[in-house]
């Protein structure tokens, strides 16, 4: 028996789900790369992100994912040799740093938990230590979907001044940007990097990078720049340099047309909407948790994030037969546990093109799973995130 018919909801941490009007957007025949209104709308992008980034600095389009925004920003202001220190909470700073380690850069990780945030006086105490100022950059994730933790940018960069150290802080922002509040300046972060795929509504394919003028100046004597990645190549007048070769046109619609939608919703009703649907799933594990057989990898819940939720399978039970059953049977996708959580967990996204709809129809899908499967867990959680909803949501 199934009841998986009409439209899947897919409830993984990115690619999220593209709204209609983006795909619409994309359906179109391919255009002149010197005209047919691309540059307009390549200049109109680098104009808008660094309002999303929340910058006064320069941000770059690249036909790349994450991982293509993550060696964009290295290549671009570090030269082989250098040393950066890595901040641990999950899977994608170490990623980050792991792609630095190929090109030659020489790595610290700051030991964390994948079951807490980075501390932020950890990080000051490891910088007054480094008289010499080895360190020449910082790297951490304001938010790691394989954890599920939210890192405070705010405060880690207060500890970095504290510390009176000059090391270049560069954050990802693949799995928060346009979520939750990011003020890159106010901050201090000098490099931020982001991808399409989650918040930003747009298939895979375009990856972003906002620099300041402290890193723009760095970037003039970086040894590993490329031809492929350099910033100065592509502040160049011609637009196909502003791609070191043909655009991604279709992505650049779509991107547009996301990012028109973005703007429209405006800042503080697209923050809250996340932090509502975020709250509304934590309320939903929280009770199912009390069955004991699952949990929040998060263990403190101000580190939860607002845009993915990490279950943890407690006493070694393997999350696959659920994550089968409310896809093959209910239509509903939830992300597996990657990294050190592989086989361990499920992810539960509620981030970008999502409503309450969306993410009550998973959460139930989730409790028919554990019910069918006989999975012990707490009673009530759809209806714990149903009273939340009728209490914040106002009319």
């Amino acid at each position: 028996m199934t009841v998986r018919a009409g439209r899947e909801f897919l409830a993984i941490p990115g690619p999220t789900t593209v709204p209609d009007e983006v795909l619409r957007a994309m359906h179109r025949p391919a255009v002149d790369l010197y005209g047919g209104g691309l540059p307009q709308i390549t200049q109109s992008l680098l104009d808008d992100f660094p309002k999303i980034f929340r910058t006064k600095g320069r941000c770059y389009l690249y036909i790349a994912n994450g991982h293509g925004a993550w060696e964009a920003a290295l290549t671009n202001v570090l030269s082989r040799g250098d040393k950066i220190l890595v901040l641990e909470s999950g899977r994608f700073a170490m990623g980050w740093g792991e792609a630095a380690a190929q090109l030659g850069i020489e790595v610290e990780i700051l030991k964390g938990d994948w079951r807490r945030a980075v501390r932020p006086a950890e990080v000051e105490a490891r910088l007054r230590r480094d008289k010499q100022k080895k360190i020449k950059a910082i790297l951490v994730t304001q938010i790691d979907t394989a954890s599920g933790v939210v890192n405070d940018i705010q405060a880690i960069g207060k500890a970095i001044k504290a510390a009176k150290h000059d090391a270049l802080y560069m954050v990802d922002t693949v799995a928060s940007l346009a979520c939750m509040p990011y003020e890159m300046d106010r901050w201090g972060v000098d490099v931020s990097v982001c991808g399409s795929q989650k918040g930003l509504m747009t298939p895979p394919g375009l990856g972003f990078v906002a620099a300041n003028e402290r890193a723009r100046r760095i970037h003039k004597t970086a040894g590993l720049r490329t031809p492929y990645w350099d910033w100065t190549a592509r502040e160049g007048k011609e637009h196909y340099m502003k791609y070191a070769g043909t655009p991604p046109e279709h992505l650049l619609f779509a991107q547009r047309e996301a990012l028109d939608m973005l703007i429209a919703e405006g800042d503080k009703t697209r923050f809250r909407r996340h932090a509502l649907l975020g709250e509304a799933t934590r309320r939903a594990v929280t009770e199912w948790a009390k069955g004991g057989a699952v949990a929040f990898n998060i263990l403190e819940p101000s580190e939860r994030s607002d845009t993915v939720t990490t279950v943890l399978m407690e006493k070694g039970r393997d999350p696959q037969p659920l994550r089968a059953f409310c896809d093959d049977k209910c239509g509903v996708v939830v992300g597996v546990g990657i990294g050190a959580l592989g086989g361990k967990a499920i992810r539960i996204a509620h981030m970008g093109h999502v409503n309450a709809p969306m993410m009550l129809g998973t959460l139930a899908t989730i409790e028919v799973g554990l019910a069918a499967l006989k999975i012990p867990h707490g009673k009530g959680g759809l209806q714990a995130a149903i009273d939340y909803l009728g209490r914040e949501v106002k009319p």
